[in-house]
């Protein structure tokens, strides 16, 4: 590694991603933000009228399309820029001027359900039927019918559109503190006195390297940063939390997790499903770490949970992981794998590159009228690779649902989402274990696969564990600390690694501040679970060459929001309000530990 990342200017353009198919610079964006505040004033001549006929609503709906169509661009747009460099203070300053303006546009548009709802949900039905502009919005009246016990007065639904852009202040004073001002300490390896630079771009990758001492020094110089920030980044954290509790008490929930899951209309008994199910396979995950232990030869500590066990891990540069990838999807068909290479080496779909003070993960992001986009930071391992191919999995999905579906059914939920991007993983996985028959590129696969239940199978459910604790413990009227929320912390983890772990008790209880880009977005992580629990039984189905599964994943791609994501799966032939589908793919990791054990 060099001694210090490169500056966002020192990147070669090759590997940075193309935003001009959304505004040719920064200048069209301003003019764009300038003409869509302008456009407000239309919104008001629509106010107090939709209950005038289906001709009148037909309008509105097309107006109210194009708003949100270039609200998002607008929004795409800003974000990129600040996520590549978040101390470029133009770009900040343009990313928080689309949140003000996507503030202005929610509190304008928040007088049209209360209006559609007083109007009847029988009467909206009757003018779907009579006025054909109006046809293919049968679901979107379904949906708002569904709803209607939590939506308010006009007066209500403004404020809270208002409250939108400085509601997100908790999460985006977390988000400054770990991208932009906490330092890190430089790690080092066993081996030499070279300083390696640690980094939200590069912790990930750390936490593979081969040196024990690397990945403890780096996991140590993160946690740290962290805990030199805890009581502030708590301080947010509750923030967050207690506007999770008091906007789901305004929309007529009775939790934050009902608000959270029944906005996307699942049942809170998924959400306990989930946890239920994880707690029951703990004993796989023990005996995980007793082969890992074996394995590498010392005891385990935390920061040797994704350590090589390959002597020999494999180098895949960028071009050879998107080739790779390529041919891994084909059972998708030709189409399919032909939008992801041109997306790939053509368009530049994809942000590769480290540099410094990018935003900490992975990501794919868009909106109808943009390229899906997928920011990441590329290190030449085949964790990188499985990364590369989970966020291109959203981009692909985004890809054909904004393709197939009009503006109000274009978006789709994080459940549905993490369907796709573990799909994509899977289907890459079984590839590769058919076409690299070397036994340390195998090992490194088992490594890379265990990694990604780790991430999906362990951290998140008891992330999610968290985060139903702490927004219970606000509706009951207990305050949030940093030290409670640690503690807390601390003890989930405990229980997940059941004695065969050493913790460092501080820096484990601490883990929570480091995912601020999960956390503040009530009751998200969950859908990590249940996302590869379907796309692992799906993978299945497809590399089995099961009649009609490829046709029926493509038809799930093509959903977006115009069936509910529960009823959308079970047309793939998977039904999530059952375990069963979590529970296959944890007897599918116990495989994988199998053949672990065999090799090791």
């Amino acid at each position: 590694m060099s001694k210090e990342l490169p500056k966002r200017s020192e990147i070669p353009v090759a590997y940075t991603w193309d935003l001009t198919p959304i505004y040719a610079d920064d200048a069209a964006w301003e003019n764009a933000v300038q003409a869509l505040a302008a456009r407000l004033p239309e919104v008001a001549r629509f106010q107090g009228r939709l209950g005038e006929g289906p001709e009148i609503l037909a309008e509105w709906l097309a107006l109210q399309a194009e708003i949100e169509r270039e609200m998002g661009r607008i929004v795409v747009y800003a974000h990129c820029q600040h996520s590549v460099d978040t101390r470029d203070q133009a770009a900040t300053a343009r990313y928080h001027r689309a949140g003000g303006l996507y503030a202005r546009v929610a509190a304008a548009l928040s007088f049209v359900e209360p209006e559609l709802l007083a109007l009847g949900v029988d009467t909206l039905k009757t003018w779907v039927e009579q006025e054909p502009a109006l046809s293919l919005y049968a679901h979107y009246i379904d949906t708002l019918a569904r709803k209607a016990d939590h939506v308010r007065s006009p007066e209500v639904e403004e404020l809270l559109g208002l409250l939108s852009d400085p509601f997100r202040s908790a999460t985006s004073t977390h988000k400054v503190l770990a991208e932009a001002d906490l330092e890190f300490r430089p790690a080092r390896a066993s081996d030499s006195e070279e300083p390696i630079p640690v980094a939200q771009g590069t912790i990930y990758a750390l936490m593979s390297h081969e040196d024990r001492m690397a990945r403890r020094t780096a996991w140590e110089s993160y946690a740290d940063a962290h805990l030199a920030h805890r009581h502030s980044m708590a301080n947010a954290m509750a923030t967050g939390v207690k506007q999770d509790v008091l906007l789901a008490r305004t929309r007529r929930y009775d939790s934050s997790l009902a608000w959270a899951l029944g906005e996307n209309h699942i049942p809170t008994a998924v959400y306990h499903q989930v946890i239920d199910t994880y707690r029951a396979n703990l004993p796989i995950w023990h005996r995980y770490w007793r082969v890992r232990r074996k394995a590498l030869g010392h005891p385990l500590a935390v920061y040797d949970d994704k350590a090589p066990l390959s002597k020999a891990s494999p180098e895949i540069p960028f071009a050879q992981a998107a080739e790779w990838i390529c041919e891994g999807m084909m059972p998708l068909g030709q189409e399919y794998v032909d939008i992801m290479r041109r997306g790939l080496l053509q368009e530049r779909w994809v942000d590769v590159l480290p540099n410094r003070n990018k935003a900490a993960g992975a990501f794919s992001t868009g909106s109808p009228g943009t390229p899906p986009l997928v920011l990441m930071s590329y290190s030449d391992d085949i964790g990188s690779l499985s990364t590369l191919a989970h966020e291109l999995g959203h981009s692909m999905h985004s890809y054909y649902a904004w393709r197939a579906q009009p503006q109000v059914y274009a978006d789709y939920g994080i459940f549905m989402a993490e369907v796709a991007s573990n799909l994509n993983q899977a289907l890459v996985r079984e590839y590769l274990f058919r076409t690299q028959p070397d036994p340390h590129f195998q090992l490194a696969l088992l490594d890379e696969a265990m990694a990604n239940f780790y991430r999906y199978f362990f951290l998140m459910p008891t992330l999610a564990r968290f985060e139903l604790a702490i927004h219970e413990q606000v509706e009951n009227d207990d305050a949030l600390t940093a030290e409670g929320m640690m503690a807390l912390m601390l003890d989930l983890f405990r229980e997940a690694y059941g004695g065969e772990v050493e913790l460092d008790e501080e820096r484990v209880g601490i883990t929570w501040a480091e995912f601020h880009t999960h956390l503040y977005y009530h009751f998200y992580v969950y859908q990590y679970t249940t996302g590869i629990a379907a796309a692992q039984a799906l993978a299945e189905r497809m590399l089995k060459k099961e009649s009609g599964a490829v046709e029926a994943y493509t038809r799930f791609l093509e959903t977006g929001s115009s069936a509910y994501p529960l009823d959308a799966l079970r047309a793939t032939g998977i039904d999530m309000t059952s375990a069963e589908p979590i529970q296959q793919a944890f007897d599918y990791m116990a495989g994988l530990v199998d053949r672990l054990e065999s090799l090791v």
